[in-house]
Protein backbone atom coordinates (compact mmCIF):
# COMPACT_ATOMS: atom_id res chain seq x y z
CA UNK A 1 0.00 0.00 0.00
CA UNK A 2 1.01 3.23 -0.94
CA UNK A 3 1.60 6.47 -3.09
CA UNK A 4 1.40 6.19 -6.97
CA UNK A 5 0.62 8.43 -10.21
CA UNK A 6 2.51 11.45 -8.54
CA UNK A 7 2.60 14.88 -9.48
CA UNK A 8 4.42 18.24 -8.67
CA UNK A 9 3.21 21.22 -10.58
CA UNK A 10 5.29 24.60 -9.72
CA UNK A 11 6.62 23.24 -6.40
CA UNK A 12 10.49 24.69 -5.02
CA UNK A 13 12.30 23.67 -8.40
CA UNK A 14 10.09 21.73 -9.89
CA UNK A 15 7.84 23.24 -12.72
CA UNK A 16 6.07 19.40 -13.71
CA UNK A 17 7.28 16.00 -12.64
CA UNK A 18 5.81 12.97 -12.48
CA UNK A 19 6.13 9.64 -11.12
CA UNK A 20 4.52 6.18 -11.97
CA UNK A 21 4.75 2.61 -11.53
CA UNK A 22 6.05 3.18 -8.02
CA UNK A 23 7.15 0.26 -5.64
CA UNK A 24 7.71 -0.86 -2.19
CA UNK A 25 11.49 0.76 -2.46
CA UNK A 26 11.46 4.16 -4.66
CA UNK A 27 14.88 6.16 -5.08
CA UNK A 28 15.87 9.24 -6.01
CA UNK A 29 19.22 10.01 -6.96
CA UNK A 30 20.82 12.68 -8.19
CA UNK A 31 23.34 15.43 -7.07
CA UNK A 32 22.66 18.24 -3.82
CA UNK A 33 20.73 20.25 -4.82
CA UNK A 34 19.45 18.64 -7.63
CA UNK A 35 15.68 18.42 -6.35
CA UNK A 36 15.43 15.34 -4.23
CA UNK A 37 14.41 16.74 -0.73
CA UNK A 38 12.08 18.97 -2.61
CA UNK A 39 10.21 15.56 -3.78
CA UNK A 40 9.92 14.09 -0.39
CA UNK A 41 9.24 17.38 1.03
CA UNK A 42 5.78 17.39 -1.42
CA UNK A 43 5.34 13.86 -0.33
CA UNK A 44 5.13 14.88 3.79
CA UNK A 45 2.86 17.72 2.81
CA UNK A 46 0.18 14.82 1.69
CA UNK A 47 -0.42 14.90 4.82
CA UNK A 48 -1.94 17.42 8.15
CA UNK A 49 0.49 19.85 8.87
CA UNK A 50 3.40 21.84 7.41
CA UNK A 51 5.70 19.21 5.97
CA UNK A 52 8.99 17.92 6.41
CA UNK A 53 10.73 21.39 6.26
CA UNK A 54 8.01 22.92 8.32
CA UNK A 55 8.04 25.71 5.71
CA UNK A 56 6.34 28.81 4.67
CA UNK A 57 3.51 27.60 2.05
CA UNK A 58 4.76 31.27 0.20
CA UNK A 59 8.21 29.65 0.55
CA UNK A 60 7.12 26.55 -1.96
CA UNK A 61 5.63 27.70 -5.45
CA UNK A 62 8.28 27.77 -7.87
CA UNK A 63 9.69 31.28 -9.17
CA UNK A 64 11.06 31.98 -12.66
CA UNK A 65 13.31 34.64 -11.57
CA UNK A 66 14.33 35.96 -8.08
CA UNK A 67 12.04 38.19 -6.15
CA UNK A 68 9.13 36.89 -8.78
CA UNK A 69 6.13 37.51 -6.14
CA UNK A 70 5.22 34.20 -5.44
CA UNK A 71 2.60 31.86 -7.49
CA UNK A 72 0.48 28.70 -6.95
CA UNK A 73 2.01 25.29 -6.77
CA UNK A 74 -0.14 21.85 -6.45
CA UNK A 75 0.97 18.57 -4.96
CA UNK A 76 -0.69 15.16 -6.31
CA UNK A 77 -1.20 11.79 -5.87
CA UNK A 78 -3.28 8.11 -5.69
CA UNK A 79 -3.47 5.72 -3.56
CA UNK A 80 -2.66 2.56 -3.57
CA UNK A 81 -4.31 -0.62 -1.23
CA UNK A 82 -3.84 -4.50 -2.52
CA UNK A 83 -3.05 -3.40 -6.42
CA UNK A 84 -6.20 -1.22 -6.46
CA UNK A 85 -6.49 2.27 -6.51
CA UNK A 86 -8.38 4.06 -3.46
CA UNK A 87 -8.41 7.39 -4.01
CA UNK A 88 -7.11 10.90 -5.27
CA UNK A 89 -5.42 12.87 -2.77
CA UNK A 90 -4.11 16.45 -3.32
CA UNK A 91 -2.66 19.86 -2.17
CA UNK A 92 -2.60 23.21 -3.60
CA UNK A 93 -2.31 27.16 -3.32
CA UNK A 94 -4.10 29.56 -5.72
CA UNK A 95 -2.77 32.26 -7.34
CA UNK A 96 -3.35 35.41 -5.12
CA UNK A 97 -3.84 33.31 -1.90
CA UNK A 98 -0.25 32.17 -1.73
CA UNK A 99 -0.54 31.51 2.21
CA UNK A 100 -4.02 29.53 1.72
CA UNK A 101 -3.22 25.48 1.72
CA UNK A 102 -6.40 24.07 -0.20
CA UNK A 103 -7.11 20.37 -0.09
CA UNK A 104 -8.77 17.93 -2.57
CA UNK A 105 -9.89 14.28 -1.96
CA UNK A 106 -11.17 12.42 -4.69
CA UNK A 107 -12.11 16.14 -6.49
CA UNK A 108 -14.06 16.99 -3.85
CA UNK A 109 -13.19 19.82 -1.27
CA UNK A 110 -11.65 18.79 2.44
CA UNK A 111 -9.33 19.95 5.53
CA UNK A 112 -5.39 19.18 6.25
CA UNK A 113 -6.33 17.26 8.77
CA UNK A 114 -8.70 14.62 6.80
CA UNK A 115 -5.67 13.56 5.29
CA UNK A 116 -4.36 11.66 7.96
CA UNK A 117 -7.57 9.64 7.42
CA UNK A 118 -6.44 8.86 4.29
CA UNK A 119 -2.50 8.47 4.36
CA UNK A 120 0.07 8.03 7.76
CA UNK A 121 3.06 9.45 6.88
CA UNK A 122 6.82 9.26 8.86
CA UNK A 123 9.75 11.06 8.03
CA UNK A 124 13.70 10.98 8.95
CA UNK A 125 15.75 13.75 7.57
CA UNK A 126 19.75 15.27 8.24
CA UNK A 127 17.42 18.48 10.27
CA UNK A 128 16.22 15.58 12.26
CA UNK A 129 19.93 14.94 13.73
CA UNK A 130 19.97 17.02 16.50
CA UNK A 131 16.50 15.87 18.21
CA UNK A 132 18.13 14.93 21.23
CA UNK A 133 19.67 18.06 21.72
CA UNK A 134 16.73 20.57 20.94
CA UNK A 135 14.46 22.49 22.46
CA UNK A 136 11.28 19.71 24.21
CA UNK A 137 9.17 21.81 21.85
CA UNK A 138 11.04 19.95 18.82
CA UNK A 139 10.20 16.86 20.48
CA UNK A 140 6.42 17.17 21.38
CA UNK A 141 6.15 18.29 17.80
CA UNK A 142 7.77 14.74 16.98
CA UNK A 143 5.54 12.92 19.11
CA UNK A 144 2.32 14.94 17.53
CA UNK A 145 3.52 13.99 14.14
CA UNK A 146 3.86 10.16 14.94
CA UNK A 147 0.65 9.87 17.24
CA UNK A 148 -1.32 11.18 13.90
CA UNK A 149 -0.53 7.16 12.63
CA UNK A 150 -2.48 6.23 15.72
CA UNK A 151 -5.13 8.53 16.00
CA UNK A 152 -6.27 10.72 12.98
CA UNK A 153 -8.03 13.12 14.79
CA UNK A 154 -4.95 14.17 16.92
CA UNK A 155 -3.57 17.42 14.57
CA UNK A 156 -7.30 18.87 15.50
CA UNK A 157 -7.01 18.51 19.32
CA UNK A 158 -3.45 19.71 19.10
CA UNK A 159 -5.08 22.78 17.56
CA UNK A 160 -7.54 23.13 19.37
CA UNK A 161 -5.48 23.75 22.57
CA UNK A 162 -2.75 25.70 21.67
CA UNK A 163 -6.18 27.85 20.29
CA UNK A 164 -7.67 27.77 23.48
CA UNK A 165 -4.31 28.65 25.35
CA UNK A 166 -4.03 31.47 23.39
CA UNK A 167 -7.25 32.46 24.39
CA UNK A 168 -6.81 31.78 27.97
CA UNK A 169 -3.75 34.16 27.67
CA UNK A 170 -5.41 37.15 26.51
CA UNK A 171 -8.03 36.54 29.06
CA UNK A 172 -5.45 36.60 31.90
CA UNK A 173 -3.63 39.59 30.48
CA UNK A 174 -7.09 41.66 30.35
CA UNK A 175 -7.71 40.46 33.61
CA UNK A 176 -11.20 39.39 32.38
CA UNK A 177 -14.43 37.95 33.80
CA UNK A 178 -13.51 34.80 35.85
CA UNK A 179 -16.60 33.33 34.29
CA UNK A 180 -14.92 33.23 30.79
CA UNK A 181 -11.86 31.45 32.38
CA UNK A 182 -13.75 28.88 33.51
CA UNK A 183 -15.52 28.38 29.88
CA UNK A 184 -12.11 28.57 28.07
CA UNK A 185 -10.64 26.65 30.65
CA UNK A 186 -12.38 23.53 30.32
CA UNK A 187 -12.16 24.05 26.42
CA UNK A 188 -7.93 23.50 27.75
CA UNK A 189 -8.74 20.87 29.48
CA UNK A 190 -10.71 18.66 27.45
CA UNK A 191 -8.23 18.66 24.64
CA UNK A 192 -4.89 19.54 26.78
CA UNK A 193 -6.33 16.09 28.09
CA UNK A 194 -6.94 14.10 25.00
CA UNK A 195 -3.55 15.42 23.36
CA UNK A 196 -1.58 13.83 26.53
CA UNK A 197 -3.45 10.77 26.12
CA UNK A 198 -2.49 10.51 22.58
CA UNK A 199 1.31 11.06 23.26
CA UNK A 200 0.85 8.74 26.07
CA UNK A 201 -0.50 6.25 24.49
CA UNK A 202 2.05 6.50 21.35
CA UNK A 203 5.27 6.32 23.54
CA UNK A 204 3.76 3.23 25.26
CA UNK A 205 3.14 1.55 22.17
CA UNK A 206 6.51 2.98 20.42
CA UNK A 207 8.51 1.18 23.57
CA UNK A 208 6.67 -2.34 23.20
CA UNK A 209 7.59 -2.15 19.31
CA UNK A 210 11.06 -1.32 20.74
CA UNK A 211 11.52 -4.05 23.07
CA UNK A 212 11.16 -6.94 20.42
CA UNK A 213 14.07 -5.22 18.17
CA UNK A 214 17.83 -6.59 19.30
CA UNK A 215 19.63 -3.95 20.62
CA UNK A 216 22.33 -4.47 17.73
CA UNK A 217 23.28 -2.78 15.17
CA UNK A 218 20.78 0.21 16.01
CA UNK A 219 21.53 1.02 19.58
CA UNK A 220 18.28 0.57 21.03
CA UNK A 221 16.50 3.57 22.52
CA UNK A 222 14.24 3.63 25.82
CA UNK A 223 11.32 6.32 25.70
CA UNK A 224 9.42 7.57 28.63
CA UNK A 225 6.52 9.75 28.40
CA UNK A 226 6.87 13.07 30.86
CA UNK A 227 3.39 14.65 31.03
CA UNK A 228 3.93 18.22 31.67
CA UNK A 229 0.26 18.57 34.41
CA UNK A 230 -2.48 16.13 35.04
CA UNK A 231 -3.27 14.01 32.40
CA UNK A 232 -7.48 14.03 33.75
CA UNK A 233 -9.32 16.31 32.30
CA UNK A 234 -11.08 17.11 35.54
CA UNK A 235 -7.45 17.59 37.64
CA UNK A 236 -6.50 19.82 34.74
CA UNK A 237 -8.96 22.26 34.62
CA UNK A 238 -8.43 22.73 38.61
CA UNK A 239 -5.14 23.03 37.82
CA UNK A 240 -5.29 26.03 35.84
CA UNK A 241 -8.13 27.47 37.78
CA UNK A 242 -5.43 27.51 40.54
CA UNK A 243 -2.84 28.68 38.63
CA UNK A 244 -4.03 31.67 36.96
CA UNK A 245 -1.82 34.35 39.11
CA UNK A 246 0.96 31.84 38.16
CA UNK A 247 0.61 32.35 34.62
CA UNK A 248 -1.16 35.52 34.23
CA UNK A 249 2.91 36.57 35.66
CA UNK A 250 4.75 34.38 33.61
CA UNK A 251 2.52 35.02 30.26
CA UNK A 252 1.62 31.65 29.47
CA UNK A 253 0.39 28.53 31.08
CA UNK A 254 2.84 26.52 33.11
CA UNK A 255 1.06 23.16 33.46
CA UNK A 256 -0.45 21.21 30.82
CA UNK A 257 0.32 19.28 27.45
CA UNK A 258 2.21 22.21 25.84
CA UNK A 259 4.63 21.15 29.00
CA UNK A 260 5.55 17.61 27.85
CA UNK A 261 8.52 15.61 27.47
CA UNK A 262 9.57 12.84 25.86
CA UNK A 263 12.54 11.15 27.30
CA UNK A 264 15.06 9.47 25.21
CA UNK A 265 17.68 7.21 26.86
CA UNK A 266 20.44 4.30 25.30
CA UNK A 267 18.64 1.00 26.68
CA UNK A 268 21.60 -1.12 27.22
CA UNK A 269 23.43 1.93 29.41
CA UNK A 270 20.63 4.43 30.39
CA UNK A 271 21.78 7.15 29.00
CA UNK A 272 20.54 10.32 28.01
CA UNK A 273 20.14 10.30 23.90
CA UNK A 274 21.64 14.05 24.29
CA UNK A 275 25.04 12.67 25.72
CA UNK A 276 25.24 9.94 23.52
CA UNK A 277 27.58 9.91 20.37
CA UNK A 278 26.11 11.69 16.82
CA UNK A 279 26.44 7.98 15.78
CA UNK A 280 24.49 6.29 18.96
CA UNK A 281 21.93 8.89 18.41
CA UNK A 282 21.16 8.65 14.32
CA UNK A 283 20.57 5.01 15.68
CA UNK A 284 18.50 5.84 17.56
CA UNK A 285 16.32 7.75 15.72
CA UNK A 286 16.62 5.27 13.10
CA UNK A 287 15.14 2.80 15.04
CA UNK A 288 12.26 4.72 16.57
CA UNK A 289 11.38 5.46 13.00
CA UNK A 290 11.09 2.19 12.02
CA UNK A 291 8.93 1.30 15.29
CA UNK A 292 7.05 4.38 14.14
CA UNK A 293 6.54 2.41 10.59
CA UNK A 294 5.38 -0.11 11.79
CA UNK A 295 2.55 1.01 14.35
CA UNK A 296 1.73 3.53 10.91
CA UNK A 297 1.14 0.83 8.90
CA UNK A 298 -1.87 -0.23 10.29
CA UNK A 299 -5.52 0.47 8.81
CA UNK A 300 -4.33 2.60 6.10
CA UNK A 301 -1.37 3.05 3.54
CA UNK A 302 1.79 4.17 4.91
CA UNK A 303 4.75 6.00 3.59
CA UNK A 304 8.04 6.22 5.33
CA UNK A 305 10.42 9.28 3.86
CA UNK A 306 14.42 8.66 4.23
CA UNK A 307 16.06 11.31 3.38
CA UNK A 308 20.00 10.31 2.58
CA UNK A 309 19.98 7.38 5.42
CA UNK A 310 21.84 5.28 3.74
CA UNK A 311 25.28 6.54 2.78
CA UNK A 312 25.61 7.73 6.53
CA UNK A 313 25.23 3.74 7.31
CA UNK A 314 28.37 1.42 7.56
CA UNK A 315 27.69 -2.04 5.39
CA UNK A 316 26.32 -3.86 8.47
CA UNK A 317 23.57 -1.45 9.37
CA UNK A 318 22.52 -0.47 6.12
CA UNK A 319 22.11 -4.28 5.69
CA UNK A 320 20.04 -4.40 8.82
CA UNK A 321 17.66 -1.25 7.56
CA UNK A 322 16.58 -2.63 4.25
CA UNK A 323 15.84 -6.42 5.57
CA UNK A 324 13.35 -4.61 8.32
CA UNK A 325 11.91 -2.01 5.95
CA UNK A 326 11.45 -5.14 3.50
CA UNK A 327 9.87 -6.69 5.86
CA UNK A 328 7.20 -4.02 6.74
CA UNK A 329 4.28 -2.69 4.96
CA UNK A 330 5.16 0.63 4.08
CA UNK A 331 5.86 2.44 1.40
CA UNK A 332 9.87 3.46 1.35
CA UNK A 333 11.13 6.56 -0.46
CA UNK A 334 15.14 7.30 0.15
CA UNK A 335 17.32 10.18 -1.28
CA UNK A 336 20.80 9.38 -2.52
CA UNK A 337 24.07 11.17 -4.68
CA UNK A 338 24.16 8.19 -6.23
CA UNK A 339 23.12 4.00 -6.60
CA UNK A 340 26.09 2.12 -4.75
CA UNK A 341 24.82 2.48 -1.67
CA UNK A 342 21.33 0.71 -2.37
CA UNK A 343 22.93 -2.26 -4.47
CA UNK A 344 21.19 -4.21 -2.29
CA UNK A 345 17.91 -3.19 -3.12
CA UNK A 346 17.94 -1.89 -6.83
CA UNK A 347 16.66 -4.97 -8.17
CA UNK A 348 13.30 -4.40 -6.27
CA UNK A 349 13.64 -0.53 -6.14
CA UNK A 350 11.76 1.81 -8.24
CA UNK A 351 14.41 4.49 -9.32
CA UNK A 352 14.23 7.57 -10.51
CA UNK A 353 17.80 10.34 -11.30
CA UNK A 354 16.67 13.81 -9.80
CA UNK A 355 18.40 16.63 -12.00
CA UNK A 356 17.30 20.50 -12.10
CA UNK A 357 13.74 19.85 -10.93
CA UNK A 358 13.35 17.46 -13.12
CA UNK A 359 13.44 13.37 -13.55
CA UNK A 360 13.91 10.33 -15.14
CA UNK A 361 13.32 6.96 -14.84
CA UNK A 362 16.15 4.58 -14.26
Amino acid sequence: MGLSRITLANFRNHAATSLAETAHFNLLVGENGAGKTNLLEALSLLGPGRGLRRANLGDLARRSAPGEAPGAFAIGASLSEAGALSARIGTYTEAGQPGRRLVRVNGAPATAASLAEWLALSWLTPAMDGLFTESAGARRRFMDRMALAIAPDHARRVNALEAALRERGKLLEDRADPRWLDAVEAQAAEHGASVARARADLVLRLADELSALPPEPFARPALTYRPGGPMDETALRAELAKSRPRDRAAGRALTGAQRDELQVEMAATRQPAASCSTGEQKAMLIAITLAHGILAAAGRPSVLLLDEVAAHLDPLRRTELFRRLREGRAQVWMTGTELAPFDAIRGEAAIWRVSGGGVERV
